[in-house]
């Protein structure tokens, strides 16, 4: 199949590899978000049983769990940023026309890192 002047795929293609950063992104901040409240869920439920043996809660899973958000959170702008680096070398030809797909990406991109830049803080907050 020959190629003609004007290929969209190889923009499409950087479009999808963007994606799949972004769902890597916020599958590490889901992470670490249940593992921070892993260590809270021991907690309450060694209360609640009668003659269950008390476990020290160390902070550690908190502790943990923050990093990962955080470093989840810090992925979306980095993807989101080597995406626009990308983008930006391709020729006119490539990129679709009238295609609002990689602003509606950015957009995305930046209101999910506040989000995760309010749970890494609540989290933080609430570990204390």
């Amino acid at each position: 199949m020959p190629v003609s002047e004007s290929d969209p795929r190889v923009y499409f293609a950087a479009e999808r590899t963007l994606l799949a950063w972004l769902r890597t992104a916020l599958t590490v901040m889901a992470f670490g978000f249940l593992i921070a409240r892993f260590g809270l869920f021991v907690r309450i439920a060694s209360m609640q049983a009668p003659g269950a043996i008390q476990h020290a809660y160390s902070g550690a899973s908190a502790v943990f769990g923050v990093a990962l958000v955080a470093i989840g959170t810090l992925m979306l702008p980095v993807a989101t940023l080597q995406h626009m680096k990308f983008i930006a070398t391709l020729p006119a030809s490539d990129r679709p026309s009238g295609y609002f797909g990689g602003r509606l990406i950015g957009a995305s991109s930046a209101l999910i890192t506040l989000v995760g830049i309010a749970l890494t803080a609540y989290l933080a907050v609430s570990a204390v």
